[in-house]
Order: structure tokens, then sequence, then C-alpha cells
């Protein structure tokens, strides 16, 4: 009897030391949330992407783009010819003259300005910074989303490091009963059937920690390629994480609706139409442009009445004009115009519809796993104090193997339940805050 309390007492003290060592490992090269979502902004190839296009929208921002600032060219041309001629003049005379050449040179800067176009140029330019506050929504969408997918991998990470411990403890358990087993076949106490299935049930337990352990190596190099970095590199991330319990579902829809990149890019879609439509509309009234330059021409001509000419100076003009007909394609560029605003503002709708469907069903979900954590964390607690009395029982050969061994499921079950709701309840914060708008470096 002493002999078998101390197998219990080294067996305890193997459990702990087992833990103590996860422990250790895992916290050698520790990765922080913080550090992999800072990783993930900086590496990401999809942000990267998304912000060029917001850079290109930011360049083409500027008054030159939107048609309000003068065009000032400068201009050369320069040319010549050889040819034989021969000119009769009035009086009947004759004159000939073979291998002439001439030449030509020109150049000058001209300049000119639309000073006014229906108003086209102003809403042009209030469309291009739509465009550039658009790039710059769809760029806040991305990062929402880069983040919701680093939170995902890197709890997946925590949750499977969990998983990876809980697996090696039931190896242990099932090791110490396979110990049991053999010691009372040997001493005439045990049979070779219990021998056998604890065997079995120690391969059974083995395999599942390697299957674990392979596992939690996928999801590391998933979280690697997440963050844009070499997909080798080894880490361990923090085990503790604890659902937020305090969102509101009020606050929430409220933020949906000032903060949420895809809805604040639908609005700017219908601003844009509308500004779309007063560009349209500038073609009903005239165009005045101003015009200048300063030209300089020389000419070299033995055949002409005058054999060298040169010339510079300045000119200036102003030039009018306006769209009297061309084909009712103007009544057609408003109609389109306008579908275009009524279609931006059927988008605005749906995108609201979709975002409060997300909120209600995500928040339910969101709800739910609080409970169910809640649940599960006191079924951990009775699972865990069932274990413990009936090793005990086991001990004392009060009860069978197979009891033993469903009591040992039982409790890794209820943690891998728990592990696995507490995962699915962080997801659920992480998408309320992301479509809410208040997803940030946590």
């Amino acid at each position: 009897m002493n002999r078998k309390r101390d197998i219990i007492h080294g067996l305890l003290a193997t459990f702990s030391l087992c833990f103590l060592s996860i422990s250790i490992a895992y916290a050698q090269e520790k990765l922080t949330l913080k550090e992999a979502i800072s990783i993930a902004l900086q590496n990401n190839y999809d942000i990267k992407l998304i912000k060029n296009e917001v850079e290109v929208t930011k360049n083409n921002n500027n008054l030159g783009n939107a048609g309000m600032l003068p065009s000032l060219s400068g201009d050369f041309s320069t040319g010549g010819s050889k040819q034989n001629s021969v000119q009769t003049q009035a009086s009947g005379n004759e004159r000939k003259i073979d291998g002439a050449r001439n030449s030509n040179m020109a150049y000058g800067i001209g300049l000119n300005w639309t000073v006014f176009d229906g108003f086209s140029m102003f809403a042009n330019h209030n469309r291009l910074k739509a465009l550039q506050q658009q790039g710059e929504k769809n760029a806040d969408a991305q990062i929402l989303n880069t983040i919701t997918e680093v939170l995902a991998a890197y709890y997946n990470v925590a949750k499977q490091q969990q998983l990876v411990i809980a697996a090696d403890s039931t190896i242990d358990i099932s090791a110490f009963r396979l110990r049991i087993a053999d010691s009372k076949l040997k001493i005439g106490r045990g049979s070779k059937l219990d021998l056998l299935a604890a065997q079995v049930d120690y391969n059974t337990d083995t395999s599942n920690y390697l299957q674990q352990k392979n596992l939690l190596n996928n999801y590391l190099v998933a979280l690697n390629k997440l963050m844009a970095r070499d997909v080798n590199i080894k880490f361990s991330v923090e085990n503790n994480f604890e659902i937020d319990a305090d969102l509101n579902y009020t606050t929430l829809a409220l933020q949906v609706e000032q903060l949420n990149p895809a809805l604040q890019s639908a609005i700017l879609t219908k601003k844009i139409a509308e500004l779309n439509l007063k560009q349209v509309q500038g073609n009903r009234y005239p165009q005045i442009s101003i015009n200048s330059g300063y030209n300089f021409n020389r000419s070299e001509s033995p055949t002409g009445f005058n054999t060298k000419f040169r010339a510079h100076g300045f000119n200036y003009g102003l030039t009018a004009s306006i769209n009297i007909f061309n084909g009712f394609l103007q009544r057609q560029n408003e109609r389109n115009a306008k579908l275009n605003i009524n279609s931006a503002a059927l988008q605005i709708d749906q995108t609201k519809q979709n975002l409060a469907a997300q909120l209600i069903t995500s928040y339910q979900d969101y709800s739910t796993f609080i409970e169910l954590a809640k649940l599960e964390q006191g079924n951990i607690k009775i699972a865990n104090q069932n274990l413990d009395i009936t090793l005990e029982k086991y001990r004392l050969g009060n009860i069978t193997p197979l009891e033993l061994r469903e009591a040992q499921k039982n409790a890794i079950n209820a943690n891998n339940r728990y592990l696995e709701i507490k995962y699915q309840g962080k997801l659920a914060e992480a998408y309320l805050k992301q479509i809410s708008g208040t997803l940030t470096l946590q």
C-alpha cells in the first residue's frame, strides 16, 4: 500500500515537473499579441498594396489634375528643303536656280488657361478629395481585417499550446495506468487483458499528443505568414486570454453607423456620384479660356520675294465655346449620372442592412459563448475533481480501468471544450470590434 502511495506521489511530482518544463519552454522567444499585430501591420503584403493605392489617390488630388491650373508648353520646330526652280517674271525674263536651299525655324512658349467650364473643375477637385478619403477608408478596412486575422491566428496558437499541454498530461496518466497494470500482472493480481487495454490507450494518447503538436507547428507557420516573415521562425505566445464581457450592443450599433469603414466608403461612393453629376452638368455652360504666348520665327528662301525673314513677339487671345447639340448625349450622360447616384444610395442601405444583420448575429454568438465559457469552466472543476477521486480509487483497487479511462476522457474533453469556446468567444469579440471600427492594437 505504501509503495502504491509512493507511485502516486511520484506521478504528481512528474506532472508538476512536466508542466514546469513546458511552461519554461513556451516562455522562450515569447511573442506578445501587440508585437504580432505591429509586425503584421508593418509587413503584411495586402496592407502594403492598399497603402500604395491610397498614395496614388493622394497624388491625384491636386489642382492641376482637377483642371484648375493653366498649361504652359514650349514648342520648337525646324526644317528645310533643297530644290531646283525656274521662275518666269512678268517682264518675260526667266530665272533659273539649281540646288536652292530653304530653311525655317520657329520656337516659342504658349499658355492656355480654362478660367470657366461650368464649375466642372471645382466638382472634379472635390471628387478627387472624396476618392482620396475613400481610399483611406478602404485602407482602414484592410488594416482592421488584418488585425482580426492576426488575433484569430494568435489565439489559435494559444489554444493549441494548451491542448498540447493537456495531451501531454493525459499521456502521463495513461503511463501510470500502464505501469500499474504491468505490476499487477507480474505479481499475479492483474490480467493480460487489462495490460493490453492500458497499452492501447497509452498509444492512442501518444498519437493524439503528436497530432496536437503537429497542429501547433502548422498554426505557427500560419501566424508567421500573416506577419509576412520567415515561416520557419519558432516562438510561443501567451497562453492566457479571456473574453471581454463588457461589450454593449447599443454602443456597438452606434459605432457601426459612425466608424465602420465599409459604410463610410459606401457614403463616399454616393458623394462621388453626386460630384460626377455636377461635372456632367457643367457641359451645359460655356467654356472660356485665355491663351497667350511668345514666338520667334526665322526662315531663308533664295527663291522667295524676301530671301530672309525674322519675326518675334507676344500674342494673346480669348476663346469661348458652348455645346449647342451633341446628339442628345448630354441628356443621356446626366440620366446615367443620376442612376449612379440612386445605385450608390441603394448600396448604402444594403450595407447598413448587412452590417445590422452581422452585428446582431455576432453579438448573439458573443453572448452565448460568454455563458458557455462560464458553464464549461465549472465543468472543468467538476471533471478534475472526479478524476482525482477516480485516480485514488483506482490506486486502492476499488474501480476498474475502464472507469478510470472514462474519468480521464471526461476531464480532457471538458478542458478541450472550454478552450474551444473561449477561442470562439474571442473571435466573436474581435469581429464585433472589427465591424464597429473600434479594433485597435491590444
